[in-house]
């Protein structure tokens, strides 16, 4: 009797361990299956919470920097077509400084003031095709665009009042008849909206460099919330790995101590028959 009951106990705790190393084993199956140490919140479930977080505010900040590239683009856009508006208005000066020589015959003066007027059309075609999702901050249809700047819901305003550039750039391309009215012009409204034009460039220079750097402040803070994450939740796969073979090794250990615990009352029987 006492042999039986020995042999029951034995049996017991064989199958009790290896139900352990099966648990064990199905854990760390689960850590080299999807790379987490923290799955869900069965693993850990304050830790769980921590990363569920981590990973909302994450996809806040992806989804800001989306909308603070579009606003760059935007940005880049509208500098570009100021950019060619300043290099015609240059051109445009060395034209208008010819007409200002009053010692241009009739013939000159008219294909001086031909090539004015084709710049001037040049200019304008500048203007009206700066168009970025159907905005134009260049035209005067809209003075500024605003765009979310981080996960906390803080604006940015691109552009600003004084951006419009269709106002004096028309202003600037009046009819000059004579040298007179092309030294009026010259010093006048022409010099005007080449101020003008300096001051959207360097408003949307500027523009661009805050939203550059708003960009890149917000990839640092993706960099740091993904090391904090990957901390939390992540498992160490070469660990795991060894953990896993070394269990299961151990579960077909255990698997033969239990059957032979399970064999031994079979054994006593046959011996009293004996």
């Amino acid at each position: 009797m006492a042999n039986s009951v020995n042999t029951n106990q034995s049996s017991l705790v064989a199958l009790q361990s290896l139900n352990n190393t099966v648990n064990a084993l199905n854990k760390t199956q689960k850590r080299v299956t999807t790379g987490y140490k923290v799955a869900d919140a069965v693993d850990d479930g304050a830790a769980f919470a921590v990363a569920q977080s981590l990973r909302s505010e994450k996809g806040a900040i992806d989804a800001v920097n989306s909308q603070l590239n579009i606003a760059k683009g935007a940005t880049n856009v509208f500098n570009n077509a100021a950019t060619n508006v300043s290099d015609a208005l240059a051109r445009a000066r060395e034209t208008l400084t010819k007409l200002a020589d009053q010692n241009l015959n009739t013939d000159m003066r008219s294909k001086y003031n031909n090539d004015f007027t084709a710049l001037k059309a040049e200019v304008q075609n500048y203007i009206s095709n700066a168009k970025f999702n159907g905005i134009n901050l260049l035209s005067g249809a809209q003075t500024n665009i605003s765009v979310i700047a981080n996960a906390d819901g803080t604006q940015y305003t691109v552009g600003g009042t004084g951006v419009s550039l269709s106002s004096t750039i028309v202003s600037a391309f009046t009819s000059v008849g004579s040298a007179a009215s092309a030294v009026v012009l010259l010093t006048g409204a022409f010099a005007s909206a080449e101020k003008s034009t300096g001051d959207v460039l360097n408003t949307l220079g500027a523009d661009s460099r805050r939203l550059d750097a708003q960009i890149k402040f917000n990839a640092s803070m993706q960099d740091a919330l993904t090391t904090s994450l990957g901390a939390i939740v992540d498992a160490d796969l070469a660990k795991e790995s060894a953990t896993l073979q070394a269990q299961q090794i151990k579960q077909q250990l255990g698997a033969q101590t239990l059957g032979i615990a399970n064999q031994a009352p079979q054994i006593l029987q046959n011996l009293f028959r004996g």
